[in-house]
C-alpha cells in the first residue's frame, strides 16, 4: 500500500497552486501528507512537469511523482496512472490535496475497510448516492486493467468517476456529519464562504 497525495492539477480558477496554499500554517500537501502518513503508510505526492521545481523546495524529491508524458489523459487520472506506472504492484490510496478539511478518522475508516476485505478495484465514500473518487483506494489489479483499457482505447472518458464504472468498486456511505471533509475548494470565492 502506498499514498498518493494528488497535486497535479492547473488551479487555473484559484489563481494559485491548490497543493502549496496555506491552512493554520500548513500546505494543504502538508495536511494531506500528515494525514495518509497516520496509517503508517508511505506516502508520495504525484505533481505535473511544471509543479515539480516548486515542490522539491518544499519536499524531498523521494517523495514526488512527476505525470508520465506518454500517457494520454488528463486530470486526478494522468496522476493516478503515472504513480501506477511507477509502483505498479502496490494499491494506492488517493487523496486529492485540495480537500484540507478532510478528518484522519475517515482515512482510517476506509483503510480499515480495505484491510478486512479483498477487493480487485476500488474502496471509495459516497455522498448522496455519488461516488467521492479523489479519497479512496485502488488496487494494483484494478488499476493495471484500467491501464490496458486505456491503451486499447476502451476508455473514452477520463474522470475517476468513470474508471470506478469499470471496476468492482465497493463503497461506504458517508454520514451526514462526515461530509464537510469531503469539501473540495476550486476558486478563492470558495474559500472566503
Amino acid at each position: 500500500m502506498l499514498g498518493i497525495i494528488l497535486c497535479g492539477g492547473e488551479s487555473t480558477r484559484m489563481g494559485s497552486d491548490k497543493g502549496l496554499l496555506i491552512l493554520n500554517e500548513k500546505t494543504w500537501t502538508q495536511r494531506a501528507l500528515e494525514n495518509l502518513s497516520l496509517l503508517g503508510i508511505p506516502v508520495k505526492i504525484s505533481v505535473n512537469y511544471n509543479q515539480y521545481p516548486h515542490y522539491k523546495s518544499e519536499f524531498p524529491s523521494v517523495e514526488l511523482i512527476v505525470d508520465e508524458p506518454s500517457l494520454a489523459v488528463k486530470g486526478p487520472l494522468l496522476g493516478v496512472l503515472s504513480s501506477h506506472l511507477k509502483y505498479p504492484y502496490e494499491d494506492l490510496f488517493i487523496l486529492a490535496c485540495d480537500m484540507p478539511l478532510m478528518e484522519p478518522d475517515l482515512l482510517n475508516e476506509l483503510y480499515s475497510r480495505y484491510q478486512h476485505q479483498t477487493t480487485s478495484g476500488a474502496i471509495v465514500f459516497t455522498n448522496n448516492g455519488e461516488w467521492e473518487p479523489l479519497c479512496g483506494i485502488y488496487s494494483a489489479t484494478g488499476l493495471s486493467y484500467i491501464l490496458s483499457l486505456l491503451r486499447s482505447g476502451q476508455i473514452m472518458q477520463h474522470s475517476m468517476k468513470n474508471v470506478l464504472e469499470h471496476l468492482i468498486t465497493k463503497s461506504i456511505p458517508l454520514r451526514s456529519e462526515q461530509k464537510n471533509a469531503f469539501r473540495n475548494f476550486n476558486s478563492r470565492a470558495e474559500l472566503n464562504e
